[in-house]
């Protein structure tokens, strides 16, 4: 989801294009599946490369030391060798009380062993970790990591290339990003659309000089045009921040058309909070969502499916957030939120203090046993 709310009134017109249109389409999703028998043949000649001499790692699952290769295969993401399904949540925590950087070496101890005992697999940050010993306990839980070194514009661009040094090689670390939904604000501070895309170009091919080993990504909210992907060569991966109710509609279909790029869907799901008829809390509702979604991610897995169009899902989020809602206080979980026409189940208002599938201390929601139901049965 959104991490400030201003970002949802930034300019929606001036996104090369596709946003108004998008905005306009976005409103469904769908369902099931189990995993396919047949495995998916490795190509190696038609993978592009992406090699790791230097790190030690296993298996994304096994918590065993080990060399790991990560590199992309067509629509395929491979971790050694071997089809990854990202079937991850997005990670900020951020205590109550407490505002912004997030604390992710206060957490990681309590929340790798739950999210673990959900069968999640990786997460998408928002700032970089850059402390080893908070990924060494996600690695031991069989946990990956979406490394973002780059998203706001008043860093300079050799920032994202220090944070990228800071953890380079390191086994929990599956790939570099930068930007997020940058086509709606502009890396935080309003920079115009071409020029923030050129930036995020610039900085992912020296990423990649200095990193070969692992793939660079970039989240865009909603489906980019053709020629904002062919504008970025050196993008390997696409993360898509989707809000369309309780389907995705035609999103993996679109997708498919424009490109044969990996792609995942780096936000989606609900907020449990339900603004209709004065608001209350809606659990149910909010689990529904979850369900529904992660399972239309699923059915169209290219870690389960030869045809499979998408990588997996990094659902928003894992913990609320008490310090978002600008007219509140960190203390309160505000109720605050926008209704931009379109967004998440079932009122289509991002509340932004509630799309935890655990809550602020950790107790869990019904989101949390659906995604469980799916990933550990």
């Amino acid at each position: 989801m959104r991490r400030i709310l201003s970002m949802l009134v930034l300019v929606l017109a001036g996104c090369d294009g596709t946003l108004a249109d998008d905005r306009d389409a976005a409103i469904p999703r769908t369902d099931a599946s189990s995993r396919a028998d047949a495995a998916l043949e490795d190509d190696e000649d038609a993978a592009r490369p992406i090699d790791d001499d230097d790190a030690s790692t296993p298996a994304p699952d096994s918590g065993t030391p080990g060399p790991r290769t990560v590199r992309v295969d067509g629509r395929r993401l491979l971790v050694d060798g071997a089809p990854y399904e990202i079937r991850g949540v997005c990670w900020n925590p951020v205590a109550r009380g407490r505002t912004q950087p997030a604390d992710f070496a206060g957490f990681v101890d309590t929340d790798a062993p739950l999210m673990r005992a959900a069968g999640i697999n990786a997460i998408r940050t928002y700032d970089a970790i850059t402390d080893t010993r908070v990924l060494d306990v996600l690695d031991a839980h069989g946990i990956g990591v979406f490394q973002t070194v780059y998203a706001w514009g008043g860093d300079a661009e050799s920032a994202a290339l220090d944070r990228v040094r800071a953890t380079i090689g390191h086994r929990a670390v599956l790939g570099w990003i930068v930007g997020n939904e940058w086509n709606y604000n502009g890396l935080y501070t309003g920079l115009p659309f071409d020029q923030t895309r050129d930036r995020l170009e610039r900085i992912a091919a020296m990423i990649h000089a200095l990193d070969p080993s692992r793939p660079v990504i970039t989240i865009y909210g909603e489906v980019p045009s053709a020629d904002t992907i062919a504008a970025m060569p050196s993008i390997d991966m696409w993360g898509l921040n989707v809000y369309r109710g309780a389907t995705f509609g035609d999103l993996f279909a679109r997708w498919a058309a424009l490109s044969d790029a990996p792609m995942f869907v780096s936000e989606y799901g609900a907020d449990a909070w339900d603004a209709r008829d004065g608001g209350r809390e809606n659990l149910a509702a909010q689990a529904e969502a979850t369900r529904l979604l992660t399972e239309e991610i699923l059915a169209s897995s290219t870690a389960r499916r030869a045809d499979g169009i998408v990588l997996g899902g990094t659902i928003f989020e894992w913990s609320d957030e008490w310090w978002k809602d600008q007219s509140g206080s960190p203390d309160v979980h505000d109720v605050g939120g926008i209704a931009p026409g379109g967004g998440p189940h079932p009122d289509r208002t991002f509340n932004e203090e509630w799309w935890g599938v655990v809550d602020i201390d950790r107790h869990t929601r019904p989101a949390y046993d659906a995604l469980r139901a799916l990933y550990a049965p």
